[in-house]
Formats: C-alpha cells, structure tokens, sequence
C-alpha cells in the first residue's frame, strides 16, 4: 500500500476528521486503489496519527460505502461497480434539477457574481490538469445552488450521493480539456438560465450537466 508523504494537512481538525479526509481523498483520487488491502497501522503512521482516529475513520468511510470492513479478517477499498453510474447519477441528477428549478425565483445578484466566480475557477482547474481541484469547486457551484434552493431533503440526500459519484467524477475530470470543458459551458447556461428566473430552463440544463458526464463515463469505465 504505497501512501504519498507530501500531502498537505488541514488545519485546525481533529484526528479523526483528518484521517477521514486524507483517506477519502486517497480513495477517490485512486491512490488507495479499489479492492485494496487497508492496514490501520500503515495509515495511522504516515498521517501521524494513532491506529484510534484511524479506526474511526475507517468505520465512517464504511458507512459511506468506500470501504469494506471485514471483522477478524481485513478492510478494504470498495471495488467500483460500472453500473452504479447509471443508478446514481440520474438520481443526483433529478434532485439537482429540482435544486436549479426551486432556485431560480429565489437567487440575487450577489450570488450570480459567486457562480460566475467558481465557474471561472473550475475552468481554471480544468486548463490547469487540476482533476481534484475541479471537482471540488464543481462541488461547490452545485452545492451553493442547493442551499439557495433552500429544501433540506434535496441538501441532504444529494450530500450522501455525492459521496459516491465523487470516485466517478474524478475519473471524469482526468480526461483532456476538450472533453471537460463543456462543463463549464453548461455552468454559464445554468447561471444564465438563474440570472433570468427562467426555472424551466435552469432545471433542464443543469439535468444535462449531469447526465452527459454519465454516459461519458459508463464508455470510459
């Protein structure tokens, strides 16, 4: 199980909180691979941590479906199932949709310059070769839509699905600029569609920015 030496550390998080990133991140960027052996003790030395928060955060990451815990024997990263693709993504599609619809009559000015903002970031992420960087701005233009929605049923299950797809999407973002930057063309149509209170067409183009990814995706895997 070769683990990186040079990651960063956030700051100001506890044990168990940075055991739970750093893995996480490990898992969807592909360090720790699908299927592979997790050895409490390894982690626990190169995050510099005791084997307890590493423990507990192993235990999260099963609730999350990212590992597979198997008592007496060993814990593992959870393989990628191709097909779950096609299950979860018109899933996080159609509550994102809802989002962008409930959105649109609610946004104001302020909050378009901050989509229009992260979308610059994220092209920038892209140009830059910058996968996980891109991802998690990405993140962060559906999610601020999310909140403006202001529904916590749509915030909450779209958190737990978010989860998951996050392994897909990274793979996603690793491919060449041309094939990515669509995305941020379909952001601009979404901000848009936002900034004219247009809810049909916010709602369609942001089931879109989902949907094309997956079939993309489903080719690639």
């Amino acid at each position: 199980m070769p683990i990186p030496s040079n990651f960063s550390t956030p700051a100001r998080m506890s044990a168990k909180e940075r055991a739970l990133s750093q893995i996480q991140r490990w898992i969807i960027d592909g360090t720790l691979q699908p299927g592979e052996k997790l050895i409490d003790a390894d982690l626990a030395d190169a995050l510099g941590v005791s084997r307890t928060p590493i423990r507990e955060a192993l235990q999260l990451l099963e609730m999350q479906s990212l590992v597979e815990m198997h008592p007496g024997k060993d814990t593992r990263v959870k393989t990628i199932e191709k097909d779950d693709v096609l299950k979860m993504y018109p899933t996080l599609a159609a509550l994102h949709s809802l989002a962008a619809e409930l959105a649109a009559p609610l946004i104001i000015p302020g909050q378009i310059e901050q989509l229009k903002e992260l979308n610059a970031r994220f092209s920038q992420a892209i140009e830059l070769g910058q996968p996980f960087q891109a991802m998690e701005i990405d993140e962060q233009f559906h999610n601020l839509i999310i909140d403006i929605a202001d529904n916590p049923y749509v915030s909450s299950f779209s958190a737990s699905l978010q989860i998951h797809i996050r392994r897909f999407k990274y793979v996603f973002l690793k491919q060449p600029v041309a094939a990515t930057y669509a995305s941020v063309q379909e952001h601009a149509d979404i901000i848009q569609a936002l900034e004219q209170g247009d809810r049909a067409a916010a709602a369609a183009v942001m089931k879109q920015n989902l949907l094309r990814p997956m079939n993309e995706l489903y080719a690639l895997i």
